[in-house]
């Protein structure tokens, strides 16, 4: 690889290294969820928003909890439905917290972090299915949501931008809702792990490819799942009609080559894509708000935000 690590990163793996912290996938399912909330939650404080409001929606077994960020500033230009990452199994509304209230403020968007359920308690698609519920929730409900804006967007990282997408492609295979953009940031797309950046990122940049071994194990149900395109969205005979998007990938990543053949598949079908790449950067970056203080990741929130905010007010512009 021709890139070089960024320094902060470097440092912070290090300093992993020093704590002696074994990789997520030689901990039991608890200590891993426990681990990756420590790893995940600030001690710093968290940026300031407008309100955090936490409330639950209807969802396929039940109410499914949602936090709702207003941003700082002027009024709300749309909702963004977020899915957070974690492998399907670890994580929630607490894990991105920091970066949930960052993306409202950059992108000025009311997000609505879905606090989906998680594998392997509770396998694909139940997770997509209450992403999927919780959008539909959030298009058929503006009144209460006080967004005066008819465009929707939805996002996620790593395994929640694998959500996103598959919330795109019920809403496009269901007939709605109308999704005007998504964010995807570093997602694993597809069910194998043969692709170059898995070979030179196996191990040694937090996520590993024996992590990823385990998360797909443990959030599908059978192989026969691993070819299902909501599950493995590669896998899809077709990304036509779905959303004008953002892919973000990362140069020391395993899941890089499976963000960089999304970005072209969706390419390639059409939609209009825009794909930027963080060299320097491992899987999870986004989330490093604080402990580390991550200077890339305000760049990168803030590319996001002004993507987001540019692409909103252009499809608001454009006559249904």
């Amino acid at each position: 690889m021709s890139s070089t690590l960024h320094p902060q990163v470097q440092e912070y793996l290090h300093g992993l290294t020093d704590e002696g912290l074994p990789p997520l996938y030689r901990l039991s399912l608890e200590d891993a969820r426990q681990t990756y909330r420590d790893l995940s939650v600030p001690d710093e404080p968290p940026d300031e928003v407008a309100s955090v409001r936490d409330r639950t929606v209807p969802g396929p077994d039940g109410d499914i909890p949602v936090r709702l960020y207003r941003p700082v500033g002027d009024d709300p230009i749309a909702p963004l439905v977020f899915c957070h990452g974690g492998g399907w199994m670890l994580g929630g509304l607490e894990t991105h917290d920091a970066l949930c209230r960052a993306l409202a403020n950059a992108t000025n968007c009311l997000v609505v972090a879905v606090d989906y359920r998680l594998a392997p308690e509770h396998r694909f698609p139940a997770g997509l299915e209450d992403c999927y519920a919780a959008t539909c929730w959030v298009a058929n409900d503006e009144e209460t949501l006080d967004v005066d804006a008819d465009s929707l967007v939805v996002a996620g990282d790593s395994a929640g931008a694998t959500l996103a997408m598959g919330v795109a492609m019920l809403a496009r295979d269901r007939d709605g809702p109308a999704i005007d953009y998504q964010v995807l940031a570093y997602p694993a797309t597809n069910y194998a792990f043969d692709t170059a950046s898995y070979e030179e990122n196996a191990q040694g940049y937090f996520l590993t490819r024996k992590d990823m071994e385990r998360f797909w194990d443990g959030y599908l149900r059978s192989d026969l799942d691993a070819t299902h395109a909501y599950a493995s969205p590669h896998r899809a005979e077709s990304m036509a009609d779905l959303p004008p998007s953002l892919v973000v990938t990362c140069g020391f990543d395993p899941l890089r080559d499976d963000g960089r053949a999304l970005a072209d598949r969706l390419s390639d079908a059409g939609v209009p894509t825009k794909h930027v790449e963080y060299e320097d950067m491992i899987h999870g970056f986004l989330t490093m708000l604080s402990d580390p203080d991550l200077d890339r990741a305000r760049e990168a929130i803030e590319e996001i935000g002004e993507t987001v905010q540019h692409e909103v007010r252009q499809a608001a512009q454009v006559p249904q």
